[in-house]
C-alpha cells in the first residue's frame, strides 16, 4: 500500500465551480463573489512564507554524511548568489559528480576487466570481417590464419 498525502481521504476541490472562467462569466451571486474574493486572498502567501521547519527535514546519519560536502558548498555560495541559485549549483554539481563517477567507473571496468585467455569472465568484444563482394577491391579477401589462430583470446601475444 502506498502512502497517501491526504491520509486516505479523497481530496476535496476547494475552488468550487468558480475555478472555470466560463462558470464565472455565467453569473455569480453576491455570496459567490465574496467567497471568490476570499479564496483569491487566501492564495497569497504571507511575507514570511514559505516557513522552513528544520524538524520536518531531519535526515538519517548516512544521508547527513553524504550530503554534508555539497551543503557546505551551498552555504558558502548562498550569500554571494542567493539561496535559489546556490541550491541550483548544489543540485547540478551533485548530478555532475555522479555522472562523472559513473563514466570513470565504467571506463575503468572495461579497461581492466577485458576477456582474455587469463580469465573466464569480462567483456569480450568481437568484430566481424568487412564484407567483400565480387568486383570489390581486395576480392577475394583471404587471411593468413591457421587453425591455431582462432579463439586464442590474446594468448599468442602474451609476453610469457
Amino acid at each position: 500500500m502506498t502512502e497517501s498525502q491526504t491520509g486516505g481521504v479523497t481530496p476535496m476541490a476547494i475552488a468550487g465551480r468558480m475555478v472555470s472562467e466560463r462558470e464565472r462569466l455565467l453569473g455569480m451571486s453576491a455570496e459567490e463573489r465574496a467567497w471568490r474574493a476570499q479564496w483569491l486572498k487566501d492564495q497569497r502567501l504571507a511575507p514570511h512564507e514559505p516557513v522552513h521547519i528544520p524538524e520536518l527535514y531531519r535526515l538519517n546519519p548516512i544521508r547527513r554524511f553524504y550530503k554534508a560536502p555539497l551543503n557546505q558548498v551551498e552555504s558558502m555560495l548562498a550569500p554571494v548568489l542567493g539561496k535559489s541559485k546556490a541550491f541550483a549549483v548544489r543540485f547540478w554539481a551533485g548530478k555532475f559528480v555522479m555522472v562523472a563517477a559513473s563514466i570513470y567507473a565504467t571506463a575503468y571496468y572495461f579497461k581492466y576487466n577485458a576477456n582474455d585467455w587469463t580469465r573466464k569472465g569480462g567483456w569480450r568484444v568481437l568484430s566481424s570481417r568487412k564484407a567483400v563482394n565480387k568486383g570489390d577491391p581486395g576480392y577475394p579477401m583471404t587471411t593468413n590464419k591457421v587453425a591455431s589462430d582462432y579463439a586464442v583470446r590474446g594468448f599468442k601475444q602474451a609476453p610469457i
